[in-house]
């Protein structure tokens, strides 16, 4: 932004040790009929920081200042394209090693038990009722791992979206999201998250 690199303008680059993460806020609530996913003409109102010694830590606390605190336990809802089954088996396992019981839609299911992860199967919302989207209304669901390919997958998404928004579940639609996630909840379970001032590093 300056035109020129920290060294060259002989400002020291501050070393903290500490590990910084920014998250966008979206006002997806103000508008009931806006799709959830987004696109890349997407503008957030606003940004926020996490800042903690850890990346799971740092993650952990931006999600909370953008007001999607993630869950220490409960039921995790997997629902991956095909692309990305292969890795969605590592995702399973870590949650599962983490206490978390594992919904998941057919295709998905499949994947896991092949691999020896437990799930339970619960249909997609274009399959009938009771579907994800119930299980989330319900309470049976605490947080959404779901990554959409193709115009029914769309059509679910929005309606798991809108629902998990509604019912303050975080709702997860990348791999990586994933990654940061699992990375954030062993944060969390290992204990309490404590308030780090910039003005103390």
């Amino acid at each position: 932004m300056a035109g020129a690199r920290l060294s060259e303008l002989h400002i020291p680059e501050p070393r903290t040790g500490m590990v910084a993460v920014k998250s966008p806020v979206f006002p997806f609530m103000k508008f009931p009929n806006v799709q959830t996913f987004l696109s890349p003409e997407m503008k957030s109102t606003g940004e926020v920081m996490g800042l903690d010694k850890t990346f799971g830590g740092a993650f952990a606390k931006a999600q909370f200042a953008a007001g999607h605190g993630l869950p220490k336990r409960g039921n995790a809802f997997l629902s991956v394209n095909n692309r990305d089954k292969g890795e969605v088996v590592a995702i399973a396992r870590q949650l599962h090693e983490l206490g978390f019981g594992i919904l998941a839609t057919s295709g998905t299911h499949k994947v896991l038990r092949r691999a020896g992860i437990p799930s339970k199967v619960i249909q997609k919302v274009a399959e009938g009722r009771p579907h994800s989207a119930d299980a989330i209304i319900s309470g049976e669901i605490d947080l959404v791992i779901n990554t959409p390919l193709g115009k029914e997958a769309r059509s679910d998404e929005y309606a798991i979206g809108r629902t998990a928004m509604a019912y303050d579940v975080p709702c997860l639609t990348t791999l990586s999201g994933a990654w940061a996630a699992i990375q954030a909840i062993r944060s969390l379970q290992a204990g309490p998250l404590c308030v780090v001032a910039l003005q103390d590093e």
